[in-house]
């Protein structure tokens, strides 16, 4: 079973925020440049566009063992063969207590959204392989964030790995390691920058400087 890691990159591909670049594009130069997670976050394509996409990507990233993780869909992840599932907190909502582990397997990854201390309690004790906290700072994709004050804490006190989302790019990643985060996840930072995979690259350099 693949597991997150600790001083992972973790990177969202969302053709969204891509500037006009396609996934399969934009995924190839983000795994050049170092990324270890690929989540994809496709929120405008049919149920048969994103098992397409999938499979492409989950094929680029067994090339180079990636962790491929598929957002929303545990079905979608299974079906298309996916290392596991990323869910929100709405998104968890659908599923009865268990029933997405049933889905996707003892060996699948279950990953969790969470924007509040109290969420990330709630999460820590449940079947979760790893938990995202944010946005840490102000995002399009979120009208909140939530700043940098409980990153410690989380850190200190968490049974799973952490992944730290929201904002983060290469002038402030630095803030959040220096309080203790292993784990960072990028959008933008990556998708929407000139050179991708020289972007990934700068910022898992960051995060590998701290293991």
């Amino acid at each position: 079973m693949k597991k997150i890691k600790d001083f992972s990159l973790y990177f969202v591909a969302s053709e969204e925020y891509s500037e006009g670049k396609n996934a399969k594009e934009v995924a190839e130069q983000a795994i050049s440049g170092g990324i270890d997670i690929l989540q994809m976050r496709e929120k405008n394509k049919t149920r048969g566009e994103l098992e397409k996409l999938g499979r492409t990507l989950l094929s680029l990233c067994k090339e180079r063992d990636i962790t491929f993780i598929v957002n929303d869909d545990a079905y979608l992840a299974r079906d298309i063969g996916a290392c596991g599932v990323h869910l929100g907190q709405e998104d968890i909502k659908g599923y009865a207590d268990g029933e997405v582990r049933g889905i996707i397997g003892d060996d699948g990854i279950i990953g969790i959204s969470t924007h509040s201390f109290n969420q990330f309690e709630n999460a820590n004790k449940k079947d979760f392989d790893y938990i995202a906290f944010g946005p840490i700072f102000s995002t399009p994709t979120k009208d909140y964030s939530i700043g940098v004050g409980d990153i410690e804490k989380v850190s200190e006190i968490s049974t799973k790995p952490v992944i730290f989302i929201g904002g983060i790019n290469l002038s402030n990643v630095d803030a959040i390691l220096d309080k203790g985060a292993r784990n960072i996840a990028a959008i933008r930072a990556i998708a929407a920058a000139q050179d991708i995979k020289g972007a990934a690259r700068n910022l898992k350099t960051k995060i590998k400087a701290r293991g």
